[in-house]
C-alpha cells in the first residue's frame, strides 16, 4: 500500500523544497505543478527537485484564485502520478504551503486501516457555514467568466446582470452539488472514475463557469463515486470571519503537536521552528495528547472574535473599535461620583477607605486633570493638561482605565466639568456612575453671591445635568446609573451611599457605621426658593417642601457626630 502526493506551488518555493524533501525521503512519489507565473525563482526550485528521488514536476499552467486552472493543475498532477506509478492506492493533494506535522509514515499506516476511505470535506450547499460573499446556490446557477480578484467590477456587473434576467444553469443530470476544502485524499478507483468519467467534457464545461471549483469540482463528483466518503479532510486548514485562511506561526507548535491531522495549511514560510520540528526534528519520546477538531475549532473561534472585537478597552492603530461593538468600550470597571464632592467633605477619600478604589478628583475638570494624589502625571503617561486630555476624551479615559487594570478606578464628575464624555459614560457598560441632581446648587449657596448674580449661571449648569441625566435615561444606555434628586438623597443620605458602596465590591460586605463629614447647607431651600421667584425654576434639586424637612433632619444630625452613629446602628439592626 502507497501513497502518493500531488503539490500545487506557486510562493515560497525554498520551504515547497523542504516538504518534497520529506516526502521523497519517506519513499512517497511527489508530482509537483508551479505556477506559470513564477519567474526566476523557478530555476532555482528544479534543480532542487533534481536530486530527489520520486519527484517530478507537472505541465506547467497560469493558477489564478477562484478559477477552473487550479482544478486543472490538480488533475494534471493526479494523472501524471497515476500513469507513472500504477501501484499506488491514495492521492493526497498538498499545496506547497502545507507543513507535514505527523511522519509519512503515520499516514501510510493509517490509509493501510482505511484502504477503501475517500477523506475529502464534502457537504451539500444547504449545510455550508462558510461561504463568504454572498454566493452559495448561485455559484452553480449563474457563470462566472471574470476572475474575481482582477476584474471585481466586471465580475459583479456580470453577477447583478444574470439576477436581472433570472438565469439559472441547468446542473449536469444525476449531479448535487457539494462543496468543501480543496485539500483531500483519495482513492485510486475514485479518483480514476473521475479523471476518465465518459460525460467528463460536459462536467469540465459546467464547472470552468463555477466560482471557485476547485472547492466543488472533486467534493461533487466524489459522491458519484466513491464508495465509502468519509466528508473530513486530513489537513489542518481554518478559515477566518472573512473567509481567508488563518497561517500557522510559531507559537502554534503545541497545537499541531497535538493535531490529529497529518498536514497543516497554511504555514508562513518564516516559521523556522515549526519547519525545524517537524521536518529535521527527532520523534517525541513521549507522545503528546490529541486533542479533538471540536477544541481546535473553539480555539480558531477564540481568535476570530479576538480579532473582529479585540480586548476590551484596547485601542491600537490596527485595529480601531467599530461603533456600537458589543464589547466593552473600557478595559474594566471604574465608578463615577456626580455630584458627592459638593455635598461632603474629603468624599474621595472616604470612598477609598470603604471601599478600596483609587478615587480621583475631577479628571474632566476644565482647568486641569485632577489625578488621585493631586499629580501631575499618570499611569500610561497621562498627562494632567486640559488641552491635551480634551483632544479625545474618551481614549483619555480609555488609556487611564487600561493602564490601572487591577486596580479599580472612580472619579469625581459634575456639571462644571467637561461634557464631552457624557455619552461615552453612558454607552459604557464598565462604568457605574452615581449622580445626586441639583448638588451644583450648594457652591453657588457657598459663594454668598447675590441671587441675581449666580441666577445665569444656575441656569447653565442645570441645563448640563439636565442633558446628562436624559442620555443617562435612554434606552442604549450599558452604564448602570443611580439617580438621585438632592431632596431624596438629604432626607437618607444612608442608603445611597450603602449601596454605593455595596455596588464597588461586589457584594455586602460590611454595614456603614459613618458618613463622611457634610459640607455647610444652612439657607439652601431659601435660596432655591430664591432662584425660583427671581425666574430660574431649580427642578433638578426635587421637591423644596420636602428638602426643607431633609435639611432640619440633617441639621439636627450634624449637630453631634456620635447622634447619627447611633441612629445608623439602630437604623441597620
Amino acid at each position: 500500500m502507497t501513497v502518493g502526493f500531488v503539490m500545487l506551488a506557486h510562493a515560497a518555493l525554498n520551504r515547497a523544497a523542504q516538504v518534497a524533501a520529506a516526502i521523497s525521503e519517506a519513499g512517497c512519489p511527489l508530482v509537483v505543478h508551479v505556477d506559470a507565473r513564477v519567474g526566476a525563482a523557478f530555476d532555482g526550485f528544479r534543480a532542487k527537485l533534481d536530486g530527489m528521488q520520486n519527484v517530478s514536476l507537472a505541465p506547467r499552467s497560469q493558477c489564478e484564485w477562484g478559477t477552473w486552472a487550479l482544478v486543472q493543475a490538480s488533475r494534471d498532477g493526479a494523472e501524471a502520478l497515476l500513469k507513472a506509478n500504477p501501484d499506488l492506492t491514495h492521492i493526497y493533494l498538498i499545496s506547497g504551503a502545507c507543513l507535514p506535522i505527523k511522519p509519512v509514515k503515520e499516514l501510510v499506516k493509517f490509509l493501510e486501516r482505511n484502504q477503501d476511505t475517500d477523506f475529502i470535506e464534502s457537504v451539500t450547499i444547504g449545510e455550508v457555514p462558510w461561504t463568504k460573499g454572498g454566493l452559495s446556490e448561485e455559484r452553480f446557477t449563474l457563470s462566472f467568466p471574470f476572475p474575481w480578484r482582477r476584474q471585481k467590477r466586471l465580475f459583479d456587473l456580470w453577477v447583478e446582470t444574470q439576477r436581472l434576467v433570472r438565469r439559472r444553469r441547468t446542473l449536469p443530470k444525476g449531479l448535487e452539488p457539494h462543496m468543501g476544502s480543496q485539500w483531500w485524499c483519495l482513492t485510486r478507483s475514485t479518483l480514476e472514475k473521475i479523471l476518465e468519467d465518459p460525460r467528463r467534457e460536459e462536467l469540465e464545461r459546467y464547472f470552468r463557469s463555477v466560482w471557485i471549483p476547485d472547492e466543488s469540482y472533486f467534493q461533487s463528483l466524489v459522491r458519484l463515486y466513491g464508495t465509502k466518503v468519509e466528508s473530513r479532510s486530513l489537513t489542518l486548514s481554518k478559515f477566518d470571519f472573512q473567509g481567508k485562511p488563518h497561517v500557522f506561526y510559531d507559537d502554534h507548535l503545541a497545537l499541531l503537536r497535538q493535531s490529529a491531522s497529518f498536514f497543516a495549511r497554511k504555514t508562513w514560510p518564516g516559521a523556522n521552528r515549526l519547519y525545524r520540528v517537524f521536518l529535521q526534528g527527532k520523534p517525541i519520546s513521549s507522545p503528546m495528547p490529541r486533542i479533538s477538531p471540536a477544541h481546535i475549532d473553539r480555539t480558531f473561534t477564540q481568535a476570530s472574535v479576538r480579532r473582529t472585537k479585540g480586548r476590551p478597552g484596547m485601542v491600537m492603530a490596527s485595529r480601531f473599535p467599530r461603533k456600537d461593538n458589543d464589547n466593552a468600550l473600557t478595559a474594566a470597571p471604574y465608578a463615577v461620583f456626580h455630584g458627592f464632592d459638593d455635598i461632603f467633605h474629603n468624599f474621595s477619600k472616604w470612598v477609598r477607605v470603604n471601599s478600596g478604589s483609587r478615587t480621583h478628583g475631577h479628571i474632566f475638570d476644565t482647568e486641569r486633570v485632577q489625578f488621585y494624589g493631586n499629580q501631575t502625571g499618570y499611569a500610561g503617561a497621562l498627562s494632567d493638561s486640559a488641552a491635551l486630555r480634551d483632544y479625545d476624551p474618551s481614549q483619555f479615559l480609555r488609556n487611564l482605565i487600561w493602564c490601572t487594570r487591577g486596580e479599580h478606578q472612580s472619579f469625581l464628575f459634575s456639571a462644571r466639568d467637561a461634557q464631552q464624555i457624557c455619552e461615552f459614560l453612558a454607552s459604557d457598560r464598565n462604568a457605574t456612575i452615581s449622580v445626586v441632581t441639583g448638588a451644583w446648587a450648594l457652591p453657588l449657596l457657598r459663594s454668598k453671591r447675590p441671587v441675581e448674580q449666580v441666577r445665569k449661571e444656575a441656569a447653565i449648569l442645570q441645563q448640563r445635568e439636565s442633558d446628562f441625566i436624559e442620555v443617562l435615561n435612554e434606552r442604549r444606555t450599558r452604564a448602570q446609573v443611580r439617580i438621585w434628586s438632592l431632596a431624596e438623597f438629604l432626607e437618607r443620605p444612608l442608603d445611597p451611599l450603602q449601596e454605593i458602596i455595596d455596588s464597588l465590591s461586589g457584594v455586602e460586605t460590611h454595614l456603614l457605621a459613618d458618613m463622611p463629614e457634610f459640607k455647610p447647607m444652612e439657607g439652601l431651600a431659601n435660596f432655591l426658593q430664591s432662584l425660583r421667584n427671581a425666574g430660574m425654576n431649580p427642578y433638578m434639586a426635587g421637591e423644596i417642601t420636602r428638602l426643607i424637612f431633609s435639611l432640619r433632619v440633617l441639621t439636627r444630625c450634624l449637630t453631634c457626630r456620635h447622634v447619627i452613629r447611633v441612629r445608623v446602628r439602630l437604623f441597620r439592626q
